[in-house]
């Protein structure tokens, strides 16, 4: 039985620190801007919607839907070898943002456009962990 490589570590701009510490604490978090009240993804120096420098980061519920998705059944990136098939999906989380991620603990083939799903974290090293996607129960929905 082969072991899957981690994934490889993200980079990790000065906007986007509070975003993967976050993730290093299983939390998941999005930029909020108190000016226009809108979230935004992925962090940016200045509000998407109204130009405010002053962002600040809010926990979010960890929820979503899947807005579109692809299963991945060859990958040219070698890092991901192991892990065909696998789901790159959108979802759209209930804060109102578009994230790019991947829908684990299910069958590829089960992924559903407009399936809830709900935020899980996969930790890479001692460093880093990344916000994955798995599908939500009833309870959590």
């Amino acid at each position: 039985m082969s072991t899957i490589e981690p994934r490889p570590a993200p980079e990790t701009t000065a906007f986007a620190a509070p975003y993967w510490a976050a993730a290093r604490g299983h939390r998941l978090v999005l930029q909020h801007c108190p000016r226009c009240d809108r979230f935004q993804h992925f962090p940016r120096a200045w509000c998407t919607s109204c130009l405010n420098d002053q962002m600040e980061f809010l926990d979010a519920s960890g929820l979503g839907t899947v807005y579109s998705f692809t299963v991945i059944r060859r990958t040219a990136n070698p890092a991901f070898a192991a892990r065909v098939p696998y789901v790159l999906a959108l979802v759209d989380l209930d804060e109102g943002v578009r994230i790019y991620t991947n829908v684990v603990e299910c069958d590829p083939d089960d992924v559903r456009v407009g399936q809830r799903v709900r935020a899980c974290f996969e930790d890479i090293d001692d460093e880093h962990s990344v916000v994955l996607f798995a599908p939500a129960t009833d309870t959590e929905s």
